[in-house]
């Protein structure tokens, strides 16, 4: 595997970015900010790789932060979107292709009886709290540390010094009036979610969660979480919203609520249902979804929102979804996951902790299992950055930042991951010793 790494290339296109870009990048995690140096810029890619613009190749685990769940650059999701654009790249106005995808997503996610395009997963969780505060009636939301629903103001929030009950803006330009109402309580804590709706038992419109945290790392759901959740929000009469954005369709075809034991009243997606493509969706019951404009009082809108290379992409994409795939994926997931526990062992790495739910995988430099933000705030940074660019300078693209989740795709195969091993070994032997957290 040729050796990879930040080439001059790179360096020379992130100094000219930097003149015009914000940070170089048009999204925060791209830049390298968590684990130093340069980001690398890349010209292509195909099934499981990737190619940067020094020619360098690499084994992409990062797939579109889970967009590109069929790998790179699949042919038949190509091909559709090279028909889709040339009967018309947007037309602002309605086509079959939004009601016929539409349809085929609800048959795999029941729940969305009635659902609505969007085109970014921010937009479909703003969107899901607008619904779920319109049809309750009522303001204040519960979120988890550590989750991420998009960059929408009133889900930029921060526990504050009453957790649960006081919360903080977590970015300048947001206004504390605006996260006022968005209580932010520990992920896997029944507890601390009980103790808030006690402490507003009418006030609540809705609990949004991620049903697998897939942005604090990976870290999965206690067992009787999400069910706990689910009765503790409709004992007060407020509603339970699933963040699907990464898990939709990603670890099974329809939402992963469905084999973890909860029914949310809205669910969200995004990435995996448009291929590569940008796009978002949200829905739920039908009762809820008639509150949106043009039925009821709930305004949203989007001129680019049913975007016909979107639909065509994400049809070409379910298309392809097929339980033998499914099944595959999920050995090469456990695959890689034993890899590198096993590789960890034979150098004698330090506190490390592997964590993979399906084709969703997170490594902390931690002495224990990572339960929640706080927990995963505590691993070693240092570590996770040595590990990452050792991997990189071996061809292996990793998160980069040690928050975040990697990603198997359905193009990555066992010889795949062989060939990545030594990299892989390399990259545990460089984060092996412990430093200062």
């Amino acid at each position: 595997m040729t050796v990879g790494g930040a080439g001059p290339r790179s360096r020379s296109l992130f100094r000219t970015a930097r003149g015009v870009l914000p940070g170089g990048v048009d999204s925060p995690v791209r830049s390298f900010a968590a684990v130093g140096g340069t980001p690398v810029f890349f010209r292509e890619g195909r099934g499981a790789y990737l190619t940067d613009v020094d020619g360098r190749r690499y084994l992409d685990l990062v797939g579109s932060w889970g967009a590109n769940l069929l790998g790179n650059a699949p042919t038949t999701v190509v091909a559709a979107v090279r028909r889709a654009a040339g009967a018309g790249l947007s037309f602002g106005a309605p086509s079959p292709l939004e009601h016929a995808f539409a349809a085929e997503i609800r048959r795999a996610v029941p729940v969305l009886e009635r659902l609505r395009f969007v085109s970014s997963g921010t937009e479909a969780t703003m969107s899901a709290i607008r619904v779920a505060r319109g049809a309750t009636g009522r303001s204040r939301i519960i979120m988890f540390a550590g989750g991420y629903h998009g960059h929408s103001d009133a889900l930029l929030a921060r526990a504050g010094s009453g957790v649960g009950t006081q919360s903080l803006p977590g970015s300048a330009g947001v206004p504390p009036s605006v996260v006022r109402d968005t209580a932010v309580v520990p992920y896997n804590d029944l507890e601390a979610v009980r103790a808030t709706f006690d402490a507003d038992p009418e006030g609540i419109a809705a609990v949004i969660v991620e049903p697998v945290a897939a942005n604090m790392g990976l870290v999965p759901p206690a067992p009787g979480f999400l069910p706990g959740l689910e009765r503790a929000a409709h004992r007060s009469g407020a509603l339970l919203i699933a963040d699907e954005v990464i898990t939709g369709f990603r670890l099974r075809r329809g939402g992963a609520y469905a084999d973890l034991g909860f029914r949310p009243d809205l669910l969200t997606l995004g990435k995996v249902i448009g291929g590569g493509v940008p796009i978002g969706a949200f829905g739920g019951r039908r009762e809820l979804l008639e509150t949106v404009a043009p039925l009821g009082p709930v305004y949203q809108a989007g001129t680019l929102a049913g975007n016909p290379l979107a639909m065509a992409a994400g049809r070409a994409v379910l298309d392809a979804l097929t339980p033998a795939r499914y099944t595959r994926l999920e050995r090469t997931s456990a695959r890689l996951e034993r890899e590198l526990v096993t590789l960890a062992g034979e150098e004698g790495v330090e506190e490390v902790a592997v964590q993979r739910v399906g084709s969703l995988l997170g490594v902390f430099f931690a002495p224990r299992p990572v339960t929640d933000f706080a927990t995963a705030q505590r691993s070693d940074r240092r570590r996770y950055a040595a590990y990452f660019h050792a991997a990189l300078r071996g061809g292996v693209y990793l998160p980069p930042s040690p928050l975040e989740t990697a990603f198997v795709s359905m193009a990555t195969t066992p010889a795949d991951l062989a060939a990545a091993a030594p990299a892989l070994r390399g990259a545990l032997r460089a984060a092996g010793r412990r430093t200062a957290s």
